[in-house]
């Protein structure tokens, strides 16, 4: 039996308008699955650093970081513990790259299809929807919190 660990993983909201900017990933089950940008930080990397590397890798735009969400925490069943760092960016353009091997395709959807996809279960974690929820309350920090 393999020891539980703690995962030190990012998030970003991209919104423009009424959409957010989601990525649709094929994790190997009878249905494809949605996310946010989303990765792990890799040694070495600091969390805004690795927050614009996975929105570039995942959906092949660059994007301005403008808030952080917070440290979102999750435990799964597996007894793992997920330290998830949200952020909110403004999309600035694509850059035309080719996405990460498991990204299927890049998606731009209201707060309410992604509603849809979690009554479907079809959202990565419900950290998902909680980080749309706290950036269109208003619930972030500045970045400045962060020192990388």
């Amino acid at each position: 039996m393999s020891r539980p660990i703690i995962r030190s993983t990012v998030a970003c909201v991209i919104r423009e308008g009424e959409r957010f900017l989601m990525v649709e990933e094929d994790k190997g089950g009878p249905l494809t699955l949605f996310n946010q940008p989303a990765g792990h930080i890799e040694l070495g990397e600091g969390p805004m650093a690795a927050m614009l590397r996975e929105v570039r890798e995942e959906t092949a735009w660059h994007v301005s970081l403008t808030g952080y969400l917070g440290l979102y925490v999750l435990h799964t069943e597996q007894g793992d513990t997920f330290h998830s760092h949200g952020f909110v960016a403004t999309p600035r353009h694509s850059l035309g790259t080719p996405l990460d091997n498991d990204i299927l395709a890049t998606h731009w959807l209201t707060r309410a299809e992604i509603a849809t996809l979690a009554s479907e279960r079809r959202l990565r974690s419900p950290l998902v929807l909680q980080r749309i929820d706290d950036a269109l309350a208003g619930r972030h920090y500045s970045l400045d919190v962060i020192r990388e």
